[in-house]
């Protein structure tokens, strides 16, 4: 099976990001289409591979996957080996939960803290959805990694799907928010945060990233 991925801009594309960093990691190899966002003629070339005019898109064989969750569940059935579920039943239930929280969740720090990839922009002080937000996500990373991150840096010890999902907020985070203590952090959160960052394939987004803003 041959795949491209359908992704907008590096520096500002959050969804992006997530399908791209699980299918570098697992090493499943596809072929970029770039779009850039914001431009007029955007959404029409959307529509050319995506039905719902939004990205990302995974385009397999002559099937089109839309969304970055359903193509991570796509992946992960399609290529078991690159284990993108833990495989202990409690923790896959629980990192399907996380997963889908960061989805369908946390619409306050989407508004004030978009992504920004290169940006660095600390902020003193928060709106309290934003911080109730931060202290949520903190929590959960706590607990995941508590419950089932001992064998690795990852939410659940070896890099899984729910990783690819919480990409995007390590990187709002290194933006805006360096310092997590003050939202609950006892320095797992931002363990956590070096660890995604350390990824060969996240360094590989941000290289991406640069040469998308020199040219």
């Amino acid at each position: 099976m041959s795949y491209r991925l359908v992704i907008g801009d590096k520096n500002i594309s959050s969804w992006s990001l997530r399908p791209w960093l699980a299918m570098r990691h697992a090493g499943i190899p596809f072929a970029e289409i770039n779009i850039e966002l914001r431009q007029p003629a955007s959404k029409a070339n959307i529509l050319r591979y995506s039905p719902s005019g939004k990205m990302p898109t995974l385009l397999a064989g002559g099937q089109a996957i839309w969304d970055s969750l359903a193509i991570l569940e796509y992946l992960a059935e399609a290529h078991p080996e690159a284990r993108l579920w833990p495989e202990p039943g409690e923790a896959r239930a629980l990192a399907r939960s996380a997963a889908a929280e960061m989805h369908a969740g946390f619409a306050a720090l989407r508004e004030h803290c978009p992504m920004d990839f290169l940006a660095r922009l600390p902020m003193a002080t928060l709106p309290d959805l934003v911080a109730a937000d931060v202290r949520r996500i903190v929590a959960l990373w706590r607990d995941c990694r508590r419950r089932h991150g001992a064998s690795g840096p990852f939410l659940f010890g070896g890099f899984s799907a729910a990783d690819a999902m919480y990409g995007p907020v390590a990187s709002r985070f290194r933006t805006y928010l360096p310092d997590l203590a003050p939202y609950g952090d006892d320095g797992a959160a931002q363990a956590y945060v070096d660890a995604l960052f350390a990824l060969p394939a996240m360094a590989e987004w941000e290289e991406g990233v640069h040469r998308e803003t020199r040219s």
